[in-house]
């Protein structure tokens, strides 16, 4: 098991607690600023994921030569 699954799991996951988070107090403006920092995320997030596997990949072809 990966320490990460656990991350999930935890009631004080960061995640677990923003789906959780009612928008319905929020104002268009709040929303909309949601949106932009989770949008940010998402890019941060998939930059993380694609350096990663360029790292598995440069790995990889370096061992196999």
């Amino acid at each position: 098991m990966d320490v990460d699954d656990d991350l999930a799991r935890r009631a004080d996951d960061p995640l677990a607690q923003l789906l959780r988070q009612d928008l319905g107090p929020l104002s268009v403006a709040e929303l909309e600023q949601r949106v932009k920092a989770l949008e940010g995320e998402i890019a941060r997030t998939r930059q993380v994921i694609e350096s990663a596997v360029n790292h598995k990949a440069s790995a990889e072809a370096l061992f196999k030569r």
